[in-house]
């Protein structure tokens, strides 16, 4: 029996109980089977959540990117490693093997050598979905540099933000990007960032949309010519398992992002395990997941998991609507995908468009659905199962995490049956808990709780950059020697697992988690606000939208609201990007607070969600008149 590629549930909880029972000879099973190591590990792991420290193939050598191309060369060179597929289907889509890949990642390892990066550096990659960024990716790998990208919609403020933290010497971006019909200027988005960042010394720029834009001498290189002439073969550094490979930022329910870091071997043996099974690849197939690299998702399940089990990995520059809503399922038909992965929001968007837009494309390829981002909604469930799976094709409704670096709780598909809104059973090696308040574990079913995970797996982050104090409060403080992930859960009487949503100030909207506090601190700094606090609400599309409650300082004049509302968004865009911008802004002569001065946001949270029937007691507030004022008002 192969622990690597699960066919059943009978064979699921065989393999389950053996990883749970041992699982250091269960993962150390799956790293001498399926990787090549350039030296064994003297010790599989070694852990101490109280830490909290994890370590994992200790002493084992490797680079993963031997893993992910060269050792396909043999096998796969002419092998499609890549399809990429441009924002614009008048545009050809490239197909680069595995062979070319190999080449053009080992022209751009030579390149970043040049320019003076070496191992353990921090590389910043600010780029659109375009080959450029992979093979970036892969590059800074190679030469055993630490990639941080950072998704292309991001503001040049939290940009610098990001920069800064990790103290990157190099930027790798474009002259811009297309997005559907608009084009963004995202060199001119560098340029505002780098004037307040002293650490980069190189900014490297690949052409994509032929703009004329500012080269600052000696710091700004075009990235082609170099490129053209750098040598085609590099030898890859000798990473050991517990070198950083990459930092990626997550909002924190307060202030500054949290760089997460992420090693090389656990990291690598998870994502393409849990790859081989969540969507059942077999050699021949086409695997498309719809994210940006700039997600945790894009680094997981398009670059790493697929390429280390020799996939087909398909990239796309565009979005759903462009040219019209039926862009998915044409590139679905186009290059024959077997296993689509996308977020809940994209199919809820497509949902409400008009049928005759999936109806006049063969899907009859699709074997695996996934989504990803956050739980499913019943009603998208159906239309996805229904429409394009056609009640044909399992559906795997996907929960982890930026922190767990791959997916922790899945279905199998063939092997699970799936129930709507349920992301079912762990994957092999996860153990998962429920706990109480007062930090009991819940060991019956049916249960609810908070969901944390008692035992270490291969693929988790190690710590946050530089301040693993931060990482120890925030994921090993709650509960006493577990993970915390966050979210709140139920797990039925099955055994299955239902995600029910994060438990502190962090909402996510479109699959985003975006934390409440940098927010409000953005729209603080607008010159007429006094205070506010952001909550979610429902939305048809987004799955929560953003609810923003506004105190306006006595300015003596009448401001023109509407306006306001533009200049805070306005201001959430320049600080954040445009996928923090608040769908509804309230103004209000105050907040519900405790006598200590917190914000009720509970309060706030059912205003916003109009459900004002049960607000509890009110009467212990500092100033419970305003509830009153800010229900009559609500939008």
């Amino acid at each position: 029996m192969s622990n690597y590629h699960i066919k059943n549930l009978e064979e699921y909880y065989q393999v389950y109980r053996k990883s749970v029972r041992d699982p250091e000879n269960f993962w150390e099973e799956v790293a001498e089977e399926h990787f090549v190591w350039r030296k064994r590990w003297n010790k599989v792991l070694e852990w101490d959540f109280t830490k909290p420290e994890v370590k994992w193939f200790e002493g084992a050598q490797l680079n993963i990117t031997e893993n992910c191309i060269d050792r396909h060369l043999p096998t796969r060179g002419n092998k499609t490693a890549i399809i990429f597929e441009p924002n614009d289907p008048k545009e050809e889509a490239q197909h680069i093997t595995y062979r070319e890949l190999h080449e053009r990642v080992c022209q751009m390892a030579n390149v970043l050598r040049d320019k003076g990066i070496q191992k353990g550096d921090r590389v910043c990659i600010y780029l659109p979905m375009i080959p450029e960024l992979a093979v970036a990716v892969l590059a800074c790998a190679r030469i055993g540099a630490i990639h941080s990208v950072v998704f292309a919609g991001f503001s040049a403020t939290a940009l610098a933000t990001r920069i800064n933290d990790s103290d990157c010497k190099m930027v790798i971006t474009s002259d811009g990007s297309y997005r559907g019909a608009k084009t963004i200027d995202l060199k001119g988005i560098v340029d505002d960032a780098l004037e307040s960042c002293d650490c980069v010394t190189t900014v490297l720029v690949a052409k994509r949309i032929q703009s004329e834009i500012f080269m600052k001498e000696g710091r700004d290189h075009w990235l082609q010519p170099l490129l053209d002439n750098a040598y085609k073969d590099f030898t890859a550094e000798v990473m050991n398992a517990e070198d950083p490979l990459f930092i990626l930022y997550t909002s924190g329910s307060t202030g500054m992002p949290k760089g997460m870091v992420h090693t090389t071997g656990g990291y690598m043996v998870y994502t393409a395990y849990s790859f081989k099974n969540v969507f059942q690849y077999r050699e021949h197939d086409v695997y498309w997941c719809t994210a940006d690299i700039g997600w945790i998702t894009g680094h997981s399940y398009i670059v790493y998991g697929p390429l280390a089990n020799g996939a087909t990995t398909v990239m796309f520059e565009g979005v759903p609507s462009y040219p019209d809503f039926g862009r998915f399922w044409e590139i679905v038909e186009k290059h024959k995908v077997n296993q689509f992965y996308t977020a809940p929001t994209a199919i809820r968007a497509l949902a409400k468009e008009n049928l005759t837009f999936v109806e006049k494309y063969d899907l009859s390829s699709l074997k695996v659905l996934g989504t990803v981002g956050e739980p499913i909604n019943e009603e998208a469930w159906h239309w996805y199962d229904d429409v394009i799976g056609k009640g044909q094709t399992p559906i795997v409704d996907t929960w982890w995490q930026t922190e767990t670096g791959g997916i922790m709780i899945s279905p199998i598909p063939f092997a699970t049956p799936t129930i709507p809104t349920f992301a079912t059973l762990p994957l092999p090696g996860i153990q998962p808990c429920l706990m109480d308040e007062n930090g009991q574990e819940i060991k019956g079913r049916p249960a609810n709780g908070r969901l944390c995970v008692k035992f270490p797996w291969p693929s988790m982050a190690r710590t946050i950059w530089g301040n693993h104090q931060r990482y120890k409060d925030t994921y090993f403080s709650a509960f006493e020697n577990m993970y915390f992930t966050g979210d709140g859960a139920l797990r039925d009487n099955t055994g299955y697992y239902r995600i029910t949503g994060r438990v502190d100030d962090v909402i996510i909207v479109s699959g985003h988690n975006l934390g409440t506090a940098p927010i409000e601190d953005a729209i603080n700094e607008h010159p007429a606000v006094a205070e506010s606090a952001i909550v979610g609400f429902p939305h048809d599309i987004k799955g929560n939208a953003l609810y923003g409650y506004v105190i306006l300082k006595e300015t003596g004049e009448e401001r023109n609201h509407d306006n306001l509302r533009k200049e805070i968004n306005q201001l959430i865009t320049e600080k954040i990007g445009p996928i923090a911008k608040l769908d509804k802004i309230q103004f209000t002569s105050g907040l519900p607070k405790t006598r200590s001065g917190k914000i009720m946001r509970r309060i706030l949270r059912k205003i916003a969600h109009k459900d004002t029937s049960s607000l509890g007691d009110t009467s212990t507030l500092l100033n419970p008149e305003v509830v009153e004022e800010i229900m009559e008002n609500a939008l």
